[in-house]
């Protein structure tokens, strides 16, 4: 006989998640797990800090940030999924050369020009279904911070002033370069715009030397006081100096895009260093880089005119149908942006929402609804865990999937465990040998719990917009008129509706008709057009014309229109 599989929770799986630093894949543990020796049960696993370096607030944000701040939103729900106390921080830097620039081309205070571009942010962050972190601090209130971190760093022998400017001191830090491996004559290469102006300065002591404090120039309206004369800060110094002020001297996890690991986060942990005494390198237990985005295998940029900002991208495609696809490549990986990749995940999402949509409702008329939930709810409940323990595959598929996410966050392999189970409920509601089978209810119930849980830790769910207590809060675009059109079309699209959830339906529906429309709008035709099409192949099929038939559905295909066939008897 088969033994029957033991019923073990996934949230006790272990997480092993990649080290930058370490150039490996360690297990996670919170540090009172670590202190204890051992991980804790999954409802009491301790608290985790975790900070994101956020975005410079003077333009829309594109597709690397789309990608960057889901992955973390994914990090972060899993985190809270296994048992952990987080506390997320992701910043905004409110104070840069580019903000005071937009702010003279728009005849704009630097001022107005980050309070509309943060606004524009938490409006993008909402529509790809990002929960709010618990922190956002602006770099502007904590200047006092990062002058009494500077003065410290100058006492420790580390940094040194210059006509009003301050640098920091590479040479004098023995550890710097151990979070990116480079060397001290490699510095140069591929550093940012901010660190090439750093770089060409020649009063410095050493080209590698970067700005803690940059002085007033004539005319700058953007200044503060400071023991070296009026000025701002350095780049690098906002992050180390809110992360001590506001997480304390050790973080768990540090996070940001690939591009970030050098200059910037080997400059914060070598400021971290010199600001104390024993030059510890325990700033974060973890550092976490997320891959490039290209665009058609090339590497996205203003000058090659193939960037694309996350609104451009959702006037095209749903927003799950994005979160999809860049949670369908490892987040270390490069990914490639394309619209064939996108219908890609357009019709997969669709998929899946019409299998869940068609479950949901088989679930209420056979009486097997109760039980299970949906969303965000489902985070810490165990509800849809215990759901799945009276069907093995269910469970099965549950741990196997979870099991994906404990390797590094593997979301793509994590997707690849729902393809069997959404197969096998159609087959269980659309097939008379489905129909027939005795467990089918019971079989049915657990698939949608386990999916459901799933769904709810990748963010790919159904339910409420983000609130203060879900971790954000309803926000507004640019303009009054522009939202209301906004909201003309999201209701006509069905993108509101999948975000508000509706009702029974769990939210189903309005991401189905959503995706529907705007596959649509993407061929250029209409429902009826496309209906006629239907029609015609169902047609070809009945005659065994089969040639014609996959002719008529390929054509579909190529204007990104995927058909559902269902399942024979």
């Amino acid at each position: 006989k088969k033994k029957k599989s033991k019923a073990v929770d996934p949230r006790a799986l272990p997480f092993m998640l990649y080290n930058t630093k370490t150039r490996g894949k360690l297990p996670f543990l919170s540090r009172a797990e670590e202190a204890a020796g051992e991980a804790t049960a999954a409802t009491s696993r301790g608290a985790v800090s975790m900070y994101v370096c956020g975005v410079t607030v003077y333009d829309y944000s594109h597709i690397g940030h789309a990608r960057v701040y889901t992955v973390f939103d994914v990090l972060y729900r899993y985190l809270k999924w296994r048992g952990y106390d987080v506390t997320y921080c992701r910043n905004f830097t409110d104070v840069d050369d580019k903000i005071i620039r937009r702010a003279q081309e728009t005849d704009q205070t630097p001022g107005e020009v980050t309070e509309r571009f943060i606004r524009e942010f938490h409006a993008d962050m909402q529509q790809l279904g990002n929960l709010r972190p618990a922190l956002e601090p602006r770099a502007t209130e904590h200047i006092g911070d990062m002058v009494a971190q500077i003065e410290a760093i100058i006492a420790n022998g580390h940094a040194y002033e210059v006509e009003g400017d301050v640098y920091f001191s590479v040479p004098s830090l023995p550890g710097y370069g151990t979070l990116s491996g480079r060397k001290q004559e490699d510095n140069r290469a591929g550093a940012s715009e901010r660190v090439d102006a750093d770089l060409a300065d020649s009063r410095k002591r050493s080209p590698a030397d970067f700005a803690l404090w940059k002085a007033r120039k004539e005319g700058e309206d953007t200044y503060w006081a400071s023991p070296w004369g009026e000025g701002r800060p350095g780049w690098h110094i906002e992050c180390s100096s809110m992360i001590h002020t506001l997480l304390g001297d050790q973080i768990d996890i540090h996070g940001g895009g690939q591009d970030l690991c050098f200059p910037h986060h080997e400059n914060e942990l070598a400021q971290s260093m010199a600001c104390c005494k024993s030059d510890s390198d325990r700033f974060a237990r973890f550092w976490v880089h997320n891959g490039f985005v290209n665009v058609n295998t090339e590497k996205m940029s203003k000058s090659l005119g193939n960037f694309f900002t996350i609104r451009d991208v959702l006037q095209r495609y749903h927003p799950m149908a994005l979160r999809f696809f860049l949670l369908n490549t490892h987040y270390r990986s490069g990914i490639n942006f394309s619209d064939n990749l996108l219908n890609e995940a357009s019709a997969r999402c669709y998929y899946l929402y019409q299998t869940m949509h068609d479950c949901r409702a088989l679930l209420k008329e056979l009486g097997e609804g109760a039980g299970v939930g949906s969303g965000e709810e489902t985070l810490r409940s165990g509800l849809n865990v215990a759901a799945c323990e009276a069907h093995a595959e269910s469970r099965e598929m549950l741990a196997g999937a979870m099991a994906a996410m404990g390797d590094d966050l593997g979301t793509q392999q994590c997707l690849a465990h729902l393809s069997p189970a959404l197969k096998q409920m159609n087959e269980l509601m659309h097939t008379k040998k489905g129909r027939k089978n005795p467990s089918r209810g019971q079989a049915l119930r657990g698939y949608y719990a386990g999916i459901s849980e799933i769904l709810a830790v990748l963010g790919l769910g159904p339910g409420p917009t983000p609130t203060a207590e879900t971790g954000g809060e309803d926000v507004q675009g640019e303009e009054g008129s522009k939202l209301a059109l906004q909201e003309e079309e999201e209701e006509e699209s069905g993108v509101k509706a999948s975000r508000d959830g509706d009702g029974d339906d769990y939210g189903y529906g309005g991401l189905l008709s959503g995706l529907k429309t705007l596959a649509l709008a993407r061929a250029g035709k209409s429902a009826a057009e496309v209906e006629a099409v239907i029609l015609r192949r169902k047609e070809a099929r009945e005659q065994k014309d089969f040639a014609l038939s996959d002719q008529l559905r390929e054509e579909l295909v190529d204007q990104g229109i995927a058909l559902l066939d269902q399942l024979r008897e």
